[in-house]
Parts: structure tokens; sequence; C-alpha cells
């Protein structure tokens, strides 16, 4: 998986580690398809998105935890999610589109 380099967004719970996007992800920034911007800043405030509440509830005990990585999905368009996921370890948060998971 070809990663392309994201600039960190401040005021973060947590830190993001290296911001990284997808070549798909990157591709729809390219052609104006997708901001990830806002997405990253959400994810980053402990905004998870479009997950249900078992799923949030894991995200928000892997933030107190520090032991488990925190995922977020965002319905951008009709035809467009965008997920982001932060590693365990806060090394690593990429975005990425499902069909590149």
């Amino acid at each position: 998986m070809a990663l392309a380099v994201l600039t960190p967004v401040s005021q973060a719970r947590f830190a993001p580690g290296h911001v990284v996007m997808t070549i798909g992800v990157d591709a729809l920034v390219q052609q104006g398809r997708l901001n990830p911007a806002p997405y990253l800043r959400r994810h980053l405030s402990g905004d998870w998105g479009d997950l249900d509440d078992s799923d949030r509830r894991q995200n928000d005990a892997a933030l107190r935890s520090g032991e488990d990585r925190l995922f977020s999905s965002y319905q951008v368009a009709p035809d467009l999610k965008l997920w982001i996921i932060t590693e365990w370890d806060r090394s690593v948060t990429t975005l990425l589109l499902p069909s590149e998971y």
C-alpha cells in the first residue's frame, strides 16, 4: 500500500503519529472530490463518525487505555465513505477507503 503524507492537525485528544493517506484517498483529493481535513479533525477530537454504540465504546476505552487502535468511519457522500485508523501505539494514523483495507 503506497502512502502519501498528510500534514497533522492540532487540537487533538491524542497524538496521531505520522498521518498518511492511501493512493485511493490521495486520488480523490487530487480530483477535488475529498477534503480529508475536517474528517481528520473529527477523528482526532474523538468524534468517531458513523459507528454503532459498541464500536464507539470500544474506541473510548482504547483512547483511555492507549492499548488498542482507534477507528472512525465517515459517510462523505452517498457513494463515498472514508475510514481513519490510528494504530494502537499511536505511531501512524491512516486515511483510507474501505476497499483499500
